[in-house]
């Protein structure tokens, strides 16, 4: 029986090439399918706007991958896990390992070193690209795909509450009292919420206090009247401040600018579960990747000609999918405050460490 963790040098090295192989195959493949699948549907939408064309699908694709491989690498790497083991298994590699002295942790144990460094991989790869994409895709699509102002921090689809009151932009531009807004709806309500007027405006600045509409298009509620108003202020309560709070985008920012953002928003006594539990995530999201090799670990092991191979695979991916379906209702639940933060981001990856290990422990060692 062998005291050390990781099999042979040789071993270790093959088996952890063959397992990066199909992980790269598995999120090409997939990213190749959910890509094509996407573009059917917005590639309509970026067309439509007059002087697009074909550089604008490009710019659409390249923009959208980062998110797709964040998003999918740890299925990926469930499916190489699931394929490479079964393939193992299938050449009697694993019957091999095994009738050497090797435990059930010690064939696995390249899987696991594999995993970790796609792991971190991924963190580096979400913080340096995945944010900045997320950004500039989100500003393009509250353009409606046409131009997109090139001021620093532009932001899409903003959404701010002045008391009773509603401010929404498509687009937000600049820092500090040189931001603007375009395409500004303002929603005047009542105390008990009924909407008395609305106004329509092209562009808004900070007038300090309020926000400056210039052209705007009112329409009186009561009256069922439309007029123009060239210069109008609203939202007086609305400071630069609170507006850089309120547009804090937890998915464009990187680990440590949202720390900030969390610590910015605990100064002023906002209330910070949601970004904590994203924040926790970028960290949690990353490391299931490390998980993936224990789940799908009960495809690996079993005598090929038992014909319990494919029930296996089955339940190894069973096992991964659940993983996954729990991680994102815990985090929907953090988000909302039914859990602790650190709890929705954390819970489920300890959970399926403690459940993959009983079962791997409890089935083969």
């Amino acid at each position: 029986m062998q005291l050390d963790f990781f099999p042979s040098r040789t071993l270790t090295l093959y088996l952890a090439r063959l397992f990066v192989l199909r992980i790269m195959a598995m999120l090409a493949l997939l990213v190749l399918v959910l890509m094509m699948l996407d573009l059917l549907g917005t590639s309509g939408k970026i067309m439509a706007v007059e002087g697009n064309g074909q550089a604008e699908l490009w710019r659409y694709v390249s923009l959208r991958v980062p998110q797709l491989i964040a998003r999918f690498l740890p299925y990926s790497v469930l499916l190489a896990t699931v394929i490479t083991l079964l393939a193992l298994n299938q050449n009697s590699e694993i019957v091999a390992m095994k009738a050497a002295g090797m435990s059930a942790h010690q064939v696995l144990a390249p899987l696991f070193l594999a995993a970790a460094a796609v792991s971190l991989a991924s963190f580096a790869f979400n913080e340096r690209v995945v944010t900045r994409a997320t950004a500039t895709l989100k500003a393009w699509e509250g353009a409606q795909f046409g131009p997109v102002p090139q001021e620093v921090g532009a932001r899409s689809n903003v959404y701010f509450a002045d008391g009773n009151d509603v401010l929404s932009a498509a687009t937000m531009t600049g820092s500090g009292e040189t931001m603007a807004l375009q395409d500004v709806t303002f929603y005047r309500r009542t105390a008990a919420g009924t909407l008395t007027e609305q106004f329509r405006a092209p562009r808004a600045t900070y007038a300090a206090p309020g926000w400056e509409l210039v052209g705007a298009e009112r329409f009186d509620v009561a009256a069922a009247r439309t007029d123009r108003v060239e210069r109008i202020v609203v939202g007086e309560g609305l400071t630069i401040e609170q507006i850089e709070l309120d547009s804090v985008d937890p998915d464009a920012q990187g680990f440590f600018a949202l720390r900030e953002s969390i610590e910015a928003y605990e100064r002023v006594g906002r209330r910070t579960s949601e970004l904590e539990a994203k924040w926790w995530h970028k960290l949690a999201g990353p490391l299931s990747a490390m998980l993936m090799p224990l789940l799908g670990a009960v495809a690996a092991f079993g005598l090929a000609r038992s014909g319990q191979l494919f029930v296996r695979a089955l339940i190894a991916m069973a096992l991964g999918f659940a993983y996954f379906v729990v991680d994102n209702a815990a985090l929907a639940m953090g988000s909302f405050g039914g859990y602790p933060p650190l709890l929705a981001a954390w819970a489920p990856f300890f959970l399926f460490l403690l459940i993959g290990e009983t079962v791997l422990v409890r089935t083969e060692e």
